[in-house]
């Protein structure tokens, strides 16, 4: 194999004395920490804002001026200092928690595969909750000095913009991304040629380029198609994500799962285990146990040695979330596969067949994870357990509660998404180092050390910034002049920072019942309009662009964001994104989720908003099941499923929700004030709140957990499995 060249596409002109700025504008590690932020929008605050937060536009634009005015400033330079040791530091820190937790385990390799990864609104390769997941994973990996590879794609045009009609229709615009505005990394051979890899597709080969892209310790590698070598349809299937047209979609799949194994393999990489975020890159089973079939192996005694080392997480019980292919698209595009395993097209079939409603045969990319892996899990303890009576037919010899799936649930990377204001607050009152021990329970019993007026202040703060926010994005779109007035109204300008406001944002499907506040139209007029005690809604999110019922879900809620007996009390942002989102989580007072249970595997923006002090109120179903207590937030409707009457379901769920609303928050929040002002109980709910929630359902607790029950017998598994190799 020719060495490996790794190459930035831009040489900044940067001042010597801070270039080093060049290197952090190439590492995401300044996306979780907010001083390495500070010291970009220290230069130029305006142009940080205007370039979306995004490191490679600023230093490419950024006026000489102001950076020589930088290196004469005596504040900024003691900070890029600070930072720019805290920097090396880390990346050059050995004594990790990995290290320390598994000293004979810091040679292995874990390989993590997903098809989306939430980084920063300025990578636009994620599409909602399972990239952030992903994204999230890696950071946590890197702070804990995991050693860990993953894979990916970078995409032409990303997920969709979102732009939302007069009367409430969402429309996608997708817009071309910039690869040069990117901290992509070229990955090039000692002859100046981009490193590529091949799949092979009916009749043809399809070619990939390899990027990498560090996230702190952690690379990244992002697999595109649209090159040169690929004809105009394989240069598809890295445009965007989650493609609708089924046989581009098996091509993304094979891409990632098949040619994502080879990528690592051209890179000279050699993973010990190998885990799989979500079906879609299941197929890397059937390349790694290729791999063995080649040296002599049969299919059988490569998927034994293989599994062993394979992890797969399922993060969904809702079908359209679980990929099937039909059996014409499998004997189109495997049949030299099973040729090459040593297989008969039943055989091969058979691995991951599953019965569709209709009585058809399809192939199923969670079946074939399933079976091809030893280590699977859910990502909440009922999503678990429905996961366990979902696929129990695959181990029909055992009870439901034997089926070998089990769970950890998700988790945030908290210095991702806490506010800095909170972050100084809690370096204020639990110590300097709280992010160490931030998985630790007694750390966070110290949250009663903050005085309630400095909470209430920061909290107070934090919506102003919200609303902030809100009035000036519809203040920039109504220059646009693409909007008719009512638009503008409806996103939010008339919003009051002091109000009582609760946020909804999330994927727009059917099933998270977006609508169902609006059950009773007049009920939910007379407690926003109230007069003494109002109540604002923030409503973002996006629907998949195939998906009709969710589009339609939007209009719904728009329309009801535009009526004028709400008095602008109703807001709707478009293009939900993660910038969007953290000014939600940090900024809302309440966290509304309505999902129908038990279709919710786990969700993760109640967490990013506990951590903030935001309170939830949610149906007892994925993390809030195992989160609530009833004294750190308030649940929906009861602890029983009951899909045998939807709509019963939700007529109960939607009264829960005014009653709660009536009797319990609004009160809490308005009435319920000492003499200096301060809602007492409501700040005690809140620290209740960050006290159980924040460390629980951290990135941290849930990463250590992936290595303690998964990664680490994976890899043991995998060290035998190459050792037997090597015999």
């Amino acid at each position: 194999m020719k060495d490996i060249v790794r190459e930035k596409p831009i040489k900044f002109n940067i001042p010597r004395r801070i270039k080093g700025l060049s290197d952090l504008a190439y590492n995401l590690w300044w996306v979780w920490h907010p001083e390495a932020q500070r010291l970009f929008k220290d230069i130029d605050d305006l142009l940080w804002e205007d370039s979306y937060h995004n490191p490679i536009v600023f230093l490419r634009d950024v006026d000489r001026a102001r950076l020589n005015a930088a290196t004469n400033d005596r504040y900024f330079l003691d900070q890029y200092d600070r930072v720019m040791r805290e920097f090396d530091r880390y990346m050059k820190e050995k004594d990790t928690w990995f290290s320390k937790t598994y000293p004979d385990l810091t040679d292995e390799l874990m390989a993590y595969f997903s098809f989306e990864f939430g980084l920063h609104e300025s990578l636009m390769v994620y599409a909602g909750g399972l990239g952030i997941l992903s994204g999230d994973h890696l950071k946590e990996a890197s702070d804990l000095g995991i050693p860990l590879v993953a894979v990916g794609f970078v995409y032409t045009y990303g997920y969709f913009s979102q732009r939302i009609s007069e009367d409430g229709w969402q429309h996608a615009d997708n817009v071309p991304i910039d690869f040069n505005a990117l901290p992509l990394i070229r990955i090039m051979d000692e002859d100046g040629e981009p490193v590529k890899i091949s799949i092979d597709l009916p009749g043809r080969k399809a070619y990939a380029r390899i990027y990498e892209l560090n996230i702190g310790r952690v690379k990244l590698y992002l697999l595109h198609t649209n090159i040169p070598e690929n004809d105009p349809k394989d240069r598809q299937l890295t445009d965007r994500l989650y493609i609708s047209d089924l046989e581009l979609r098996i091509s993304q799949e094979i891409l990632l799962g098949m040619g994502g194994v080879r990528a690592l393999r051209a890179l000279g990489y050699e993973p010990t285990a190998w885990h799989m975020n979500e079906g879609h890159s299941a197929f890397l089973t059937l390349e790694r146990a290729l791999e063995y079939v080649k040296n002599g192996k049969s299919f059988d005694q490569a998927s034994k040695i293989i599994k062993h080392s394979n992890i797969f997480t399922t993060h969904t019980p809702v079908p359209a979330g679980n990929d099937e292919f039909p059996l014409w698209l499998i004997d189109k595009y495997f049949v030299q596969v099973w040729s090459d395993l040593g297989l008969t097209r039943d055989e091969f079939i058979s691995i991951a067949k599953i019965k569709q409603s209709w009585g058809g045969d399809a192939f199923s990319m969670p079946i074939l994870a399933l079976k091809l892996s030893e280590f699977r899990n859910g990502v909440s303890e009922l999503h678990g357990k429905v996961a366990q009576e979902m696929w129990r037919f695959l181990w029909p010899e055992k009870d439901v509660d034997e089926v070998p799936i089990g769970y950890i649930t998700n988790g945030i990377h908290t210095e991702t998404w806490l506010a800095r204001q909170m972050g100084i607050l809690f370096s204020r009152y639990l110590g300097s180092d709280w992010s160490v021990h931030l998985d630790d329970p007694d750390l966070w019993a110290q949250i009663e050390n903050i005085p309630d007026e400095e909470l209430w202040k920061v909290r107070r703060h934090l919506k102003r910034k919200l609303v902030a926010y809100i009035i000036s994005r519809g203040r920039e779109q109504w220059k646009t002049t693409r909007v008719h007035p009512v638009q503008t109204i409806a996103s939010g300008v008339l919003l009051d920072p002091y109000a009582l406001t609760i946020g909804f944002a999330r994927r727009f499907a059917t099933y998270k019942r977006a609508n169902l506040i609006f059950r009773d139209y007049d009920r939910l007029l007379n407690i926003v309009t109230n007069a003494r005690m109002p109540v604002q809604f923030i409503f973002a999110g996006k629907a998949h662009p195939a998906d009709e019922p969710g589009k339609q879900m939007i209009q719904e809620v728009y329309r009801a964001v535009k009526d004028a007996r709400f008095g602008g009390r109703l807001a709707f942002l478009e293009d939900y994104d993660m910038n969007i989102a953290r000014y939600m989580v940090q900024g809302v007072d309440v966290w509304l989720n309505t999902p129908r249970r038990p279709r919710e595997a786990s969700g993760t923006s109640g967490m990013k908003a506990a951590l903030n002090g935001v309170l939830n109120f949610s149906v007892l179903d994925g993390w809030w099941r195992e989160g609530y207590n009833g004294h750190n937030g308030w649940a929906i409707g009861d602890d029983i499923t009951r899909d045998d009457d939807l709509e019963k379901q939700d007529e109960m769920d939607a009264l829960s929700l005014y009653d709660t609303l009536e009797n319990e928050i609004v009160p809490m929040y308005y009435e319920q004030r000492s003499a200096d002002n301060l809602p007492g109980e409501w700040i005690a709910h809140m620290k209740e709140n960050i006290r159980t929630l924040a460390g629980q359902f951290s990135m941290r607790r849930m990463v250590k957990e992936y290595v303690n029950q998964y990664y680490h017998p994976a890899l043991l598994k995998g060290i035998e499995e190459r050792n037997g190799k090597e015999k």
